[in-house]
């Protein structure tokens, strides 16, 4: 049997895929399994042992339909569901099965706050799409294979190289981020060291947050690939990171996991997926959210009390309860603030 799972994006919700591979893989005989998903999420994939071909969609859609026309797949998942993947399905005629996504649930929830949504995790969501096959969810979690053997003492100082709290500053939007003076109020708590975690795009907001906060703090925001990013996250003795990509790769290596949330919110059904140790950090009771299912450049509002009124330092305190206080070594060579 060969099968072809797609979903294009984003960081997090292809990783959420990964328990479905997998079992489909070990408890299907002799299945072949390909996924297809955007040639910037490549790394994401490429070293997941459970997946026997990787397609990845051509700017030219009939390309992509043309390559996967030669397949012959037995069975499409489609795990993404949109208007791109119905012309896919089309096109190739093959026998399909597709994620309800919810959105109307969502809309109401978003714009009522009537909540309609299962209360299960988007990843029994997905064993819900494939339940014809008779495959069941193993209970393993989520998988991250790395893409090479990296070593710790190339990436990061001396002083920063271990018992460090990964702190993730990055969100694809505003609304799912601290603002600045939250994060900084957080670091200003630590002794430990502390590497900041982002894209290129969240360097100057990191360079800020170490000028405002000490030695203790490294940025490392632009500095690694996603694949580094997440090594470092699997060696971190802490992570604390917003509802974004890093957070999941968290979940996947089993870290001890603080997740802030801000505009969005776990009910949607993507919050830590089976991690034993995993807390949650956010403002209920606000009318106004969840103000969207992805997120804003700004709160809608102006007053951005989802992220504002995060108590920070009992993020301290539940930090404290898994990593001792210990102040980084002295290197009068690093700083940190690089």
């Amino acid at each position: 049997m060969k099968i072809l799972i797609i979903r294009f994006s984003s960081i997090g919700d292809i990783i959420l895929t990964t328990p479905v591979i997998r079992c489909l893989k070990k408890q299907i005989a002799g299945v072949e399994i390909h996924f297809l998903s955007k040639p910037n999420f490549k790394s994401i994939l490429i070293a997941n042992p459970y997946i026997d071909k990787l397609h990845l969609l051509d700017a030219n859609i009939s390309t992509t339909i043309s390559e996967l026309k030669a397949e012959k797949f037995d069975l499409i998942v489609d795990l993404h569901h949109n208007l791109r993947t119905l012309i896919i399905k089309t096109r190739l005629a093959a026998p399909s099965v597709s994620f309800d996504k919810l959105n109307w649930q969502k809309w109401f929830l978003v714009n009522f706050k009537i909540n309609k949504l299962p209360q299960n995790h988007i990843v029994d969501r997905y064993f819900d799409t494939i339940k014809l096959l008779k495959v069941r969810n193993d209970g393993a979690g989520l998988d991250y294979f790395l893409n090479a053997d990296y070593q710790i003492e190339n990436l990061l100082p001396a002083t920063h190289q271990q018992n460090y709290i990964a702190l993730v500053i990055g969100a694809q939007h505003a609304t799912k981020r601290l603002p600045q003076h939250q994060l900084i109020k957080l670091c200003g708590n630590f002794t430990q060291p502390v590497i900041l975690l982002g894209g290129p795009e969240d360097r100057s907001r990191a360079v800020e947050i170490c000028e405002q906060t000490g030695a203790h703090v490294f940025n490392g925001c632009g500095k690694f690939s996603l694949d580094q990013s997440a090594f470092l996250v699997k060696m971190a003795a802490q992570v604390i990171s917003h509802d974004t990509g890093l957070m999941h790769i968290a979940a996947a290596f089993n870290k001890p996991l603080i997740s802030v949330w801000g505009n969005t919110i776990p009910e949607f059904g993507m919050y830590p997926y089976q991690t034993e140790r995993s807390v949650i950090f956010e403002v209920n009771g606000l009318k106004c959210r969840p103000c969207s299912k992805i997120g804003f450049q700004k709160c809608p509002l102006g007053h951005f009390k989802c992220m504002n009124a995060i108590d920070v330092q009992q993020i301290a305190v539940e930090v404290k309860k898994v990593l001792p206080e210990i102040p980084i070594a002295a290197d009068p060579n690093k700083n940190g603030k690089i």
